[in-house]
């Protein structure tokens, strides 16, 4: 049974009016290089094992209908407010603060879905968001410095940062951006905030998005690698290894998910600048390198350096010239509970499992700490969850590609028999296709966020015959076998024998039945409605929904909306969300963070002796292409 004192540890809250989906999508642009193969080839292995259907509440309707985000901020007042002063007076040493201060985060590289531990440097989209959200309320907080620098994350990720910087500003604070290097998705993060200031020498490159598909089926020949491909599902990805340019299928997929991420960019921007969607496209349709020029159209606020950005938020803030500005890092405000703020949750509790990475079934043999989503620890958690009752609802967060078809099963399985004794809802952030959209189906309702990467219900198995390579380099080799197919994958320097291809086939075709099959049952259709949406296609999260692939269009937040009106919880009674995907901090990342914490103990000491001075008193995959040349593969 799960301890009391484990639960308030790893909580944190969400409540009808503050919380936010936390969204994801992969990106398009310019610079990016997304590839048919290395952004949509979803590695999920086939298993042999046999299917066992059960029954399962059915989403509830009613309850999808009903849920709804409110996002309206509602300011702390009366006795409250004065409670929130005493606790933060009451605040341990590294959550003190200085009233006026400023909290400074920059945002720079791969942002992830999953939490990690205070001794990471990562960037954590949950950790974000939460620190979004306790500013808001934080009276010693006055406003958000954000540096925006190169991002790699993803589109609906940026989706919810943005939503939780238009809902900090409701609350009559500032945001102020400086972005050094604008591309689409810098500037489509910057466009939420207040006011945008980029230095004379920012790199600017508005150019458009792209997508780029390398072709290697030259390379293959060239090397004297033949591929043998079964795909199941006229839009399952190979294309890459079987083709030397893009097919009809894959151009309409590709060019399907690029309109639906460009369309969001234009309406989003124009949304928060005020300006018509066309004037937008036109001006980016001229090439902005020119930084002048996003002042001179009224796309940024000035052209500045950090320093004077400094001096403008010195004045803004009363601070004297030879005053430091109070500030306080995205780290250090991590720190700060939201209990200090007065923000905890309710008596109602929702579990939330995150399955974030590559689907594995268990850590590696060699001892070392596996990434990804490992289900036997998945399991584990159900299971916990599953003989608990002090959950009244689970949500299982999935930002994953796929992965081990066994695992996904086991998982599925597992969710499944959880959602027969209590609601579970399935929560899609940047990605949830093959094997992570087959975890997703167990639950009773499926939420994805509108530009979630999802379904591609297909199945694809591979084998290469590596004969004319191992010729040109001069290696041979000879098999002894017993058994008709004893030599079907273990002969890799041969091509199949027909009685091999056909086997290799019934294979493909039956696991890609089971696949659609279940995918019919979890999501009430028929096995033909199913099949015209399967085919190994690939939806936004938006498509699916009018598919029937997936409930509701949302993010976390709407999830949680829905789990507590599936639980009878009334929908203005705050709950209290319980992580249980917290990870164990690593023996690297503990002696990295080591220097730079004597710093911050140093730092820390001297603001508590200032916070005296004010009159208040109180103060966050896919095989390997060149791998995958040289062994079986089987993917689904």
């Amino acid at each position: 049974m799960w301890k009391w004192k484990n639960v308030l540890q790893h909580s944190y809250t969400f409540t009808r009016s503050h919380t936010r989906s936390y969204s994801a999508i992969q990106r398009f642009s310019s610079t990016s290089t997304a590839t048919t193969s290395i952004e949509f080839r979803w590695r999920f292995l086939l298993t042999r094992s046999s299917f066992s259907y059960s029954s399962q509440p059915q989403p509830e309707n009613g309850a999808v209908s009903a849920a709804k985000d409110d996002d309206k901020f509602e300011p702390v007042t009366g006795w409250n407010k004065q409670l929130v002063k005493l606790k933060i007076l009451l605040a341990f040493p590294w959550e003190r603060v200085q009233y006026g201060s400023l909290y400074s985060v920059k945002l720079r590289g791969r942002i992830t879905d999953q939490l990690q531990s205070r001794y990471s440097r990562a960037l954590s989209l949950p950790q974000i968001c939460e620190n979004f959200f306790k500013a808001a309320y934080d009276p010693r907080i006055a406003g958000i410095y954000l540096r925006i620098d190169p991002l790699s994350c993803g589109w609906a990720k940026l989706d919810e940062i943005r939503r939780h910087i238009f809902d900090f500003r409701k609350s009559g604070k500032f945001v102020v951006a400086f972005v050094p290097s604008c591309g689409e998705k810098e500037y489509y993060l910057a466009s939420a905030c207040e006011e945008i200031y980029a230095p004379p020498s920012a790199y600017v490159s508005l150019y458009g998005l792209a997508i780029q598909a390398p072709f290697f089926r030259g390379i293959l020949d060239n090397l004297g690698i033949e591929p043998h491909l079964e795909r199941i599902g006229k839009y399952k990805s190979g294309d890459n290894l079987t083709h030397r340019s893009m097919t009809e299928e894959s151009s309409e997929v590709l060019n399907q998910l690029l309109d639906n991420i460009y369309t969001n960019w234009l309406d989003k921007v124009s949304s928060a600048k005020g300006k018509k969607k066309e004037d937008i496209e036109n001006f980016i349709n001229e090439g902005v390198y020119d930084v002048d020029r996003l002042k001179e159209k009224g796309y940024i606020s000035d052209v500045i350096y950090e320093d004077e950005i400094m001096a403008k938020l010195r004045k803004r803030l009363g601070v004297k010239i030879n005053k430091n500005l109070p500030m306080v890092d995205y780290r250090k405000y991590s720190l700060v509970r939201k209990w200090t703020l007065g923000v905890s949750g309710g008596k109602d509790l929702i579990a939330i499992i995150r399955a974030t990475g590559l689907i594995r079934r268990g850590d590696s043999s060699s001892g070392v700490r596996s990434s990804g989503v490992i289900a036997e620890k998945i399991i584990e958690k159900i299971r916990k969850v599953r003989e608990s009752k002090q959950f009244k609802a689970v949500i299982i967060r999935i930002d994953s590609p796929g992965g081990d078809a066994l695992a996904s099963d086991m998982m599925w399985r597992e969710i499944r028999l959880l959602a027969a004794s209590k609601p579970v809802i399935a929560s899609m952030s940047d990605i949830a296709a093959s094997g992570g959209y087959y975890t997703a189906m167990g639950a009773r309702a499926i939420v994805a966020e509108s530009l979630t990467l999802t379904g591609s219900i297909g199945v694809v198995t591979a084998k290469f015959n590596l004969g004319k390579l191992y010729e040109m380099i001069g290696f041979n080799k000879e098999i002894i076998s017993r058994g008709r197919y004893a030599e079907l994958l273990a002969a890799e320097q041969r091509s199949f024998r027909p009685h091999e291809a056909e086997l290799f086939a019934k294979s493909a075709q039956r696991i890609y039945k089971q696949f659609r099959d279940k995918a019919a049952l979890s999501r009430s259709m028929t096995v033909e409605k199913m099949e015209e949406v399967a085919q190994g296609r690939i939806w936004m999260g938006k498509d699916a929904a009018s598919h029937g692939l997936v409930d509701a269009v949302g993010g976390l937040s709407r999830a949680i909306s829905i789990a507590k009106s599936m639980a009878n919880i009334p929908n203005d009674r705050q709950v209290t969300v319980v992580e249980l995907s917290r990870p164990t901090p690593s023996l690297p990342e503990i002696l990295r963070s080591l220097g730079s914490s004597i710093v911050e103990v140093d730092t820390t000491l001297k603001e508590l002796s200032q916070d005296s001075a004010f009159s208040n008193g109180v103060q966050a995959r896919i095989d390997g292409i060149i791998e995958s040349c040289f062994r079986n593969s089987k993917d689904i």
